[in-house]
């Protein structure tokens, strides 16, 4: 399975249409949203080209499947505008023999039994092995805390790529 993963969007539209431009380049058979999609929150300033309705618009126009869990931004009123399930705080993929669990990361999960751990939140682009589960962070696409320029990541049969959006490899994983 080829999947592409993103969290923290935070309502700016340049971000969904860099979204768009990666399914159509790296062609995934599935794209998982780690939270916080439409809004920027209290704690955040507004993103420079903040247009949640434009996310909105390229989100629903994505024809591949996709998961997204809720973050600590989303609001009830977010699945009334989208046409997929935003509201779960967790989501299981799996791609034999791997189990991966979805969270936005602003709740403690358990993680125990699963292969991999995937989560936003933290805005801080991450990829380690802890207690046997390997854990990614894709960082954020808007507001990147750690001097990435926003990041993503990439999934390829247990092979996963942590990448800035000017495409160079922060870190790489095979597991």
């Amino acid at each position: 399975m080829r999947a592409l993963v993103f969290s923290d969007i935070h309502g700016k539209r340049d971000s969904s249409l860099f979204i768009l431009e990666r399914i159509k380049s790296f062609k995934p058979d599935l794209v998982m949203l780690l939270g916080d999609l439409l809004y920027h929150g209290p704690r955040n300033d507004v993103p420079s080209g903040y247009d949640p309705k434009g996310v909105i618009k390229d989100l629903s126009s994505i024809d591949i499947p996709l998961i997204a869990v809720k973050g600590n931004c989303e609001a009830e009123v977010d699945q009334m505008v989208l046409p997929f399930p935003v509201l779960s705080e967790t989501a299981l993929v799996f791609d034999h023999p791997y189990t991966i669990l979805l969270s936005h990361g602003h709740k403690e999960v358990p993680t125990k039994g699963y292969t991999h751990y995937f989560s936003g939140h933290t805005h801080i682009a991450l990829l380690e092995k802890k207690d046997g589960c390997v854990h990614l962070n894709p960082g954020s696409l808007s507001l990147p805390k750690d001097g990435t320029g926003g990041s993503y990541a990439t999934w390829e049969n247990g092979n996963i790529k942590l990448v800035k959006l000017d495409g160079s490899v922060i870190a790489e994983s095979g597991v």
